[in-house]
């Protein structure tokens, strides 16, 4: 039987080819946006789905269970960007992408999850990234709610395994997404201490995600996590330095790959 497959945040992105490569490969492939979306010209179908809403994402499952009768994989993708200086971004912004990148995602594994029990069957598929493998100057708090859901999809999985549900988290590097135009910019104020150094930051993450992979790469990873046995809990998806940086960070002292990613960062 094809496979049932929810997909977060697929109106663009990594989310949309994963969902259009899964759609090719033959699975049943719903995806989510935070309203409704004209899918008559797609090979999967959409349905509305705020991941800050709990409602909202209760019955978006439902309906897909309703459906078809079962749920076999999450890919839990929906997320926003944020940069800015700690000390110069609004709290209230930091709250709102910890809300989206990590309550969120956490929510709608609590709605998928009473299903894959009775099926005794599932995958949860987090999308984190090798971001939130490091605090990253000017992304310090993307890092942080990445960083936050490779520890919870570590938790969740072994609070799960005796259910027969893996839970697993992909990371990727920078891809070729439109994810720059839906990111938080904090300002770059006039009588900041870090104006000068934040603006040319800003101009340096613009051009590594133009600069980034095809997002059909993700999607290859995820296709090969759903036909896996027993999948890993960490993947990564980049170039080689950006998961060199994994290794380099476990094996230096912290003040020597401080001064690597400094120098990285022209700070």
């Amino acid at each position: 039987m094809s496979k049932v497959v929810l997909i977060t945040g697929a109106s663009s992105g990594i989310g949309k080819a994963i969902a259009l490569f899964l759609s090719e490969k033959g699975m049943t492939v719903y995806g989510t946006s935070r309203t409704s979306k004209d899918d008559s010209n797609l090979p999967f179908t959409f349905v509305a789905l705020d991941v800050l809403n709990v409602e909202s994402i209760q019955k978006a499952v439902a309906t897909i269970i309703d459906k078809e009768g079962k749920l076999d994989v999450l890919v839990n993708n929906a997320g926003m960007g944020i940069t800015g200086p700690i000390e110069d971004t609004p709290t209230d912004e930091m709250r709102s992408v910890f809300d989206t990148n990590l309550f969120g995602a956490i929510d709608v594994m609590k709605a998928v999850l009473p299903q894959m029990r009775i099926q005794q069957s599932g995958k949860i598929i987090n999308v984190t990234s090798i971001a939130g493998y490091m605090g990253l100057p000017f992304r310090g708090l993307y890092s942080a709610t990445k960083g936050a859901l490779e520890l919870i999809t570590e938790a969740t999985s072994m609070e799960v395994k005796s259910f027969g549900i893996d839970v697993v988290n992909v990371a990727p590097g920078d891809f070729a997404t439109n994810i720059a135009a839906g990111r938080y910019h904090t300002p770059v104020f006039e009588n900041s201490a870090y104006k000068k150094v934040y603006s040319a930051n800003l101009a340096l993450m613009d051009a590594h995600v133009e600069s980034g992979m095809d997002p059909i790469e993700m999607a290859k990873t995820v296709l090969k996590i759903i036909h896996t046995k027993n999948p890993k809990i960490h993947y990564k998806v980049g170039g080689f330095m950006e998961k060199f940086s994994i290794v380099l960070k476990r094996v230096l002292p912290g003040r020597m790959y401080e001064k690597l990613l400094m120098n990285h960062y022209k700070l």
